[in-house]
C-alpha cells in the first residue's frame, strides 16, 4: 500500500509533469492513469505516475496515438511504472508507424504546392492534375495522398 506522504494531489503532479491538470483527467478517463481518492474525495497519485505521464506525454510528441499509449501501458504488470526497458520496447513497437508517419509527412510536404485530396487545390488547375476529375473514380479522399499514381495528362 502507498504512504500518504508518497501521493501527490493533481495540482503537484501537474506541476511535476508539465501539464494542466485537465489533462491528468482526461488521461485518467482515458485509462492511461489512475488515481486514489483522500478522504475529501480529492484525486491522488503516486509519485511513480509522474514518470507514466512523461511516457504518454514523449509518446504523444511522436505522434502515437492514445489508443496505442494506452494498449502498451496496458500490456504492462497492473499500475506498474514504466521503466527503462518499458520505454525501449514500447519505442521499438512505435518505430514502424513513426516511420510510415514520416514517409506520408514527406510525400505531404513535396506536393504540397500541387495537390490537396483528388490532387489539386483550385479549379483551374485541374485540367492539369486531374482532368476531368477522373481521381474520383478511386474513391472519396485524398487520393494521391493515399499513394494513388496519378492521372496521366492526355
Amino acid at each position: 500500500m502507498t504512504e500518504p506522504d508518497d501521493l501527490l494531489t493533481i495540482g503537484e503532479l501537474a506541476g511535476r509533469a508539465g501539464v494542466a491538470t485537465s489533462t491528468l483527467r482526461f488521461y485518467e478517463d482515458r485509462g492511461l492513469l489512475s488515481s486514489t481518492r483522500s478522504a475529501g474525495n480529492q484525486r491522488r497519485y503516486r509519485r511513480a505516475d509522474l514518470r507514466r505521464v512523461s511516457v504518454i506525454r514523449a509518446a504523444q510528441q511522436v505522434g502515437v496515438p492514445l489508443a496505442a499509449i494506452g494498449e502498451a501501458l496496458a500490456a504492462l504488470p497492473e499500475r506498474r511504472t514504466p521503466t527503462t526497458n518499458d520505454w525501449a520496447s514500447l519505442s521499438t513497437a512505435w518505430r514502424a508507424q513513426l516511420d510510415r508517419r514520416i514517409d506520408e509527412l514527406a510525400q505531404l510536404r513535396d506536393q504540397l504546392d500541387e495537390c490537396i485530396g483528388c490532387g489539386c487545390v483550385s479549379l483551374t488547375s485541374c485540367g492539369i492534375f486531374n482532368p476531368a476529375d477522373q481521381i474520383a473514380e478511386r474513391g472519396s479522399g485524398a487520393r494521391y495522398l493515399a499513394g494513388d499514381e496519378k492521372v496521366p495528362i492526355d
